[in-house]
């Protein structure tokens, strides 16, 4: 499984390096260093809540109310920093983290006491966020002008080459993999999702598991919100609309399965990389947007295609050399 998943990267990686180079030969100066961090830097928020998303993918969940979630969030800090401009930073960003985390506890908790669908909550809660938005706004605006000059340029700061919101990214993701991969959580959530009868025999307690999954994809969409709305120097109740699946078409492409634990953090980055190179470079070259959505598409069946038979091949490996130790007996 692990020489699937790095094959798997290594195939993104070629195939993005690949797009990269076709794109560049109708759009002059798309594989300049500087056009390709600000790719990156475009795809930061993507790339965060997709590990989030990655999070509640492995433990054989899905969180539909990532974007809801980000939307509701921005509004609050946006309009706080507003209304309470000698606010720090800093405060301001714990907010928004521990509403994100609230916002996914809500989600843990249907899931993990009163045991409905993941899918059937988060899309009630997907509705109910954005609603909340709306009424916390009244259906306004809070526009750059409204805003304090530090809440918008801190992530605009370049450090290093980078913007500040590129090195929150990378020290996101460096965080997931030492989580998931270093962590008794991360081997509880492989585990839950992977063979959730196995997990309870090694008493990894199933429920509190999703609980946290969902809490820390929360607390990332609530990071995010403040770093979208600060990005793009606006909040209004339908910001990041449909974004939720931009998160686990990046999950699926990347090689996440559906089913459960199975991915890696890299995976999820380089599906993310995938779409934020493609979204960047379609417009560039002059396809339309409904081309681009059935592109997008088309992309998410095929890796939820290859995903599949991915993992029938393993199956059917497993069952084949079972069964020769059975006849050789």
């Amino acid at each position: 499984m692990n020489r699937l998943l790095k094959n798997r990267q290594i195939l993104l990686t070629v195939i993005i390096a690949m797009m990269i180079v076709g794109f560049a030969t109708r759009a002059q100066g798309f594989a300049a260093p500087g056009n390709l961090a600000n790719i990156f830097n475009d795809t930061s928020i993507l790339i965060i809540l997709a590990l989030g998303q990655m999070t509640v993918i492995l433990t054989k969940s899905i969180d539909l109310s990532v974007a809801a979630n980000l939307a509701f969030t921005g509004m609050a800090v946006a309009m706080t920093n507003a209304a309470y401009p000698d606010l720090p930073l800093a405060l301001l960003i714990v907010m928004a983290v521990g509403i994100g985390a609230f916002l996914g506890a809500i989600n843990g908790y249907l899931v993990w006491v009163l045991r409905i669908p993941p899918i059937v909550v988060t899309l009630g809660t997907l509705t109910i966020y954005r609603g909340m938005a709306f009424v916390l706004s009244g259906g306004g605006w809070v526009n750059a002008h409204q805003m304090a000059p530090s809440f918008l340029n801190v992530p605009r700061m370049p450090v290093l080459g980078l913007p500040i919101l590129s090195w929150i990214a990378i020290l996101i993701v460096l965080g997931a993999w030492f989580v998931l991969t270093r962590l008794p959580f991360g081997r509880a959530a492989y585990a839950s999702g992977g063979n959730p009868t196995a997990a309870i025999y090694a008493g990894i307690d199933i429920g509190w598991t999703k609980f946290i999954a969902f809490v820390v994809s929360g607390a990332l969409a609530g990071l995010s919100g403040y770093l979208w709305v600060s990005r793009y120097a606006v909040a209004y109740v339908d910001i990041a609309a449909g974004f939720e699946l931009d998160t686990v078409a990046a999950c699926v492409i990347g090689g996440i399965s559906i089913a459960g634990g199975i991915g890696s953090v890299g995976g999820a980055v380089l599906g993310a990389l995938f779409l934020g190179v493609i979204k960047n470079a379609l417009p560039v070259i002059g396809i339309s947007p409904f081309a681009q959505m059935a592109i997008s598409g088309i992309v998410i069946v095929l890796a939820v295609v290859f995903n599949a038979r991915a993992e029938r091949k393993a199956g059917r490996i497993i069952l084949r050399d079972r069964g020769a130790k059975e006849v050789s007996a």
